[in-house]
């Protein structure tokens, strides 16, 4: 059938995806590269960062039992130590902060997508989150966590079981002693659990790139459809497209007559509503902004149509409801005011009577 993603994406179709931020992205490669920059880190840096904390801890030691520390005084000696101890770890906090930004760049091309960083209200609706989380993706991610979860926690005890002996005798040894026994424990932990995450952040590159894959493909109709866009001059598509805006404007303004109120800004915006029958809310049949909304009201004003003046709302519904569409439950209450107001008047008859 023509209606069958069967064919690959074009090259128009991803440039347009990537512009809307819509590219195939590991989460796993980015948690992988993490860990893998802070082990190393920590490993090349471990003796360094041991001594330094030592020197710390003994500069805190002597200057609390000191006379001169007070409570006027402590919170300077408390700040002062507070930055040698983030300049002890800022190598780690770089290389991890580094190393994301790396992974980004490694799985696509670094791109400004301004529509990804508009608001999306679709995204947090309880209805579309449900659906999410019954998808085949969502299930895919909560069986890959979960076997990430039961391998990593395998791989820590077969690293620690063998050292349950030492490690209980931690207590007999000193602190240098403890420090150098529980670094090297965490940095062969570190290196094995990489040695496990590694293969799943392949894998699972590879699933995004194909779940990505399969989203963008299209069907033959639209490969036609695009093909004979692109052979079009680009005058003639401006023309086109002109041509299409205009006519959906004369339709839309020939919806205005039947209308039961149009809600105005009062000057910049227009939104004609009708309820009847045919409807389970009130529907945007019409709006409008400036001269369009300028046309609105003249049509109104010729076919009889009420016009009530309530900026908060037209400003609310020219944005948020879309041309063709019911009004949202929300804005329920306050449509049906100016509908009572406008039947009460005698203003406008119901469109069912």
């Amino acid at each position: 059938m023509s209606g069958e993603k069967t064919e690959k994406a074009t090259p128009k179709r991803r440039g347009e995806a990537r512009k809307k931020g819509q590219v195939a992205r590991s989460p796993e490669v980015n948690s992988t590269l993490v860990l893998l920059a802070t082990v190393s880190t920590l490993a090349v840096t471990a003796p360094t960062l041991a001594s330094n904390i030592q020197g710390l801890l003994r500069e805190t030691l002597g200057r609390a039992g000191r006379p001169d520390v007070s409570t006027t005084t402590a919170g300077g000696l408390i700040l002062h130590f507070a930055e040698i101890a983030f300049l002890l770890i800022a190598p780690v906090i770089g290389a991890a902060a580094l190393s994301g930004l790396a992974a980004n760049v490694l799985q696509n091309k670094p791109s400004l997508t301004p529509s990804s960083l508009r608001p999306d209200f679709k995204k947090i609706s309880p209805k579309s989150g449900l659906k999410r989380m019954g998808g085949v993706q969502s299930w895919v991610e909560l069986v890959k966590s979960l076997l990430k979860v039961a391998i990593v926690a395998g791989v820590a005890v077969l690293v620690i079981w063998p050292e349950i002996g030492p490690l209980t005798t931690l207590g007999d040894q000193t602190p240098a002693q403890i420090g150098s026994v529980l670094s090297s424990l965490l940095i062969r932990l570190g290196f094995f659990t990489l040695g496990v995450l590694v293969p799943l952040a392949i894998g699972d590159v590879m699933w995004q790139r194909y779940q990505h894959e399969k989203s963008m493909r299209m069907s033959k109709q639209e490969v036609k459809e695009e093909s004979r866009q692109q052979d079009i001059a680009p005058e003639i598509k401006g023309a086109i497209r002109r041509r299409q805006a205009q006519m959906s404007r004369q339709r839309m303004l020939a919806q205005v007559p039947s209308a039961d109120v149009v809600i105005t800004n009062p000057t910049h915006y227009a939104i004609a509503l009708r309820y009847g029958r045919d409807v389970s809310a009130p529907r945007v049949v019409a709006k409008g902004a400036d001269l369009i909304a300028k046309r609105i009201r003249e049509i109104a004003v010729e076919n009889d149509v009420a016009i009530v003046e309530n900026p908060p709302l037209a400003r609310a519904l020219y944005a948020q409801v879309e041309l063709d569409q019911e009004i949202p439950p929300d804005f329920f209450a306050a449509v049906a005011e100016v509908l009572a107001y406008v039947y009460r008047t005698g203003r406008r008859k119901l469109s069912w009577a």
